[in-house]
């Protein structure tokens, strides 16, 4: 099996260019096969008509040309005249004017008698040019006859007809042409192992840049080396440029995917071990306190508590995994935005009174949207819960909703510690904090999840989620959903939204 694709390449050229060569050279030869050159003959029926008229004239100045053959009256050349013709050794006859033969040469006496007559009967019917000589097909021959007419009166020639046989103009072009095709078998291989060669050596040039990228791709072997790039694509300008451009793209999302894929695996570890370990010491002070004593429960119920904190943790995991495997699927049915936001304002403000939060809707249009209920009002709990979570005491959460080119856009609004203008275009990457200092110790934990769950709900349902924030000012997340329709209030709702 041939593996190198230069040998390959080389292979088919030199199969195409003997394809192509051996067409044009039958097409070359089919056509110069069937039509075979008579101009030559031509010429020589033309030129012996014409040395047969000057001999007749030089003879006619000597005297008379003729003389009387038989009883019958009948005439016919002299024999000196007679033996001067002998010197045309094809076809030649000499007719006059009554258009009986006054001589024949011996060629055309050894006709057989019906060719004779036709060949006869043809002299007398052909015209006399000088520039073209009339074919006549005796049997399996061809002959070519050119006629003189004479217009001197003072003898009884009146035409002389020369004529030639074609076998051996056929015979001779025959013979060139099995010369000819000796010679294009013989050049046909020698024509395609110089292209054979020429392509293989254009093949390797051509070749060169792409072993090049295979030996740079096979020293990028592990995620550690994923930091390479390969070299060359501005020089070349070409499609290799596209792919080593395409290849480095490729490389950086890779690094990109291992690089977090890193990151997940450590801080997932990182987010399971502390629950874990307080898990396992509340068990084993369970199990060494009193049965059924009041300390005894107080261990349980901090088990408890970490076995809900993993298990939301596990249940988070496995929503980004089945986003990242494209089966984040979605129940669409007409989602009320302006009740759902109600409903999680009115949800929320209990978690706010602890610390005198004000949980407020400033604005809320009627409108409705294509989506999934229960994905939608977790996303919205996630922004509401986090904004919460991060307002200092007695601060304000603002929830709104408002129509904007077709558009839904919530806004979730808070007057908290903000973040960091460095820390922004990270919040809504997996375990990521802005503030490390939000930890589980200042009771503000998390699996760090929530932000990146719902961008993943938000893109699911063709939206976006952006964040604004300034580092003391507080923050704005905005969701925005296409598709958004205004609906009519029905009596109960026109009341004034509570407020927590």
């Amino acid at each position: 099996m041939i593996r190198s694709i230069r040998v390959r390449v080389t292979l088919l050229f030199m199969l195409a260019l003997l394809l192509a060569l051996s067409v044009f050279t039958i097409g070359i030869w089919a056509r110069r096969r069937e039509t075979v050159d008579y101009r030559e003959l031509q010429r020589y029926v033309q030129s012996q008509a014409e040395l047969a008229i000057r001999i007749i004239m030089q003879a006619e100045t000597r005297g008379p040309v003729t003389v009387v053959r038989d009883s019958l009256g009948g005439e016919g050349l002299t024999s000196e005249l007679a033996s001067a013709m002998e010197v045309i050794p094809d076809y030649l006859l000499v007719i006059d004017s009554t258009g009986r033969s006054l001589y024949v040469s011996e060629k055309a006496r050894a006709l057989p008698d019906s060719d004779r007559t036709v060949l006869f009967s043809r002299a007398l019917d052909i015209e006399a040019e000088a520039t073209r000589a009339t074919l006549l097909t005796l049997g399996t021959d061809k002959i070519f006859l050119s006629a003189r007419d004479e217009t001197d009166s003072t003898t009884s020639i009146a035409r002389i007809v020369a004529g030639s046989s074609a076998r051996a103009t056929e015979a001779t072009w025959h013979a060139t042409m099995d010369d000819l095709q000796r010679s294009l078998l013989i050049l046909l291989p020698i024509a395609a192992l110089i292209g054979g060669v020429a392509a293989y050596v254009i093949g390797g040039v051509a070749v060169r840049p792409i072993t090049m990228i295979i030996t740079e791709l096979e020293a990028i072997t592990d995620g550690r080396s994923l930091h390479r790039r390969l070299g060359g694509a501005d020089a070349q300008g070409d499609e290799l440029a596209r792919l080593t451009n395409t290849l480095n793209a490729m490389i950086g999302r890779l690094e990109n995917s291992f690089g977090g894929l890193r990151r997940f695996t450590a801080d997932a570890s990182h987010e399971l071990k502390t629950p874990l370990t307080v898990l396992r010491a509340s068990i084993e002070r369970a199990m060494m306190a009193r049965r059924g004593s009041n300390e005894q429960m107080e261990h349980l119920e901090a088990a408890l508590n970490e076995v809900t904190r993993m298990a939301d943790l596990v249940n988070s995991l496995l929503s980004l995994a089945r986003a990242d495997e494209g089966r984040f699927d979605l129940v669409r049915d007409v989602v009320l935005l302006d009740s759902m936001l109600r409903d999680i304002a009115e949800t929320t403000a209990i978690l706010g009174e602890p610390n005198g939060i004000e949980v407020r809707v400033s604005e809320c249009e009627a409108l409705t949207v294509e989506g999934d209920a229960p994905r939608l009002r977790q996303l919205l709990l996630n922004l509401v819960e986090n904004a919460i979570k991060y307002t200092t005491v007695g601060g304000t959460v603002e929830l709104s909703l408002a129509a904007d080119n077709g558009a839904a856009v919530l806004t979730v609004k808070d007057t908290g510690m903000g973040i960091a203008a460095a820390d922004l275009p990270f919040i809504f990457e997996r375990f990521w904090r802005a503030d490390r200092a939000r930890s589980r110790a200042s009771g503000r934990g998390g699996t760090g999840l929530g932000l990146a769950i719902s961008q993943y709900i938000a893109q699911a349902h063709g939206g976006t989620l952006t964040a604004q924030s300034r580092l003391g000012r507080g923050s704005t997340f905005m969701l925005t959903l296409p598709g958004a329709v205004c609906r009519e209030l029905t009596r109960s709702e026109t009341s004034p939204p509570r407020v927590a």
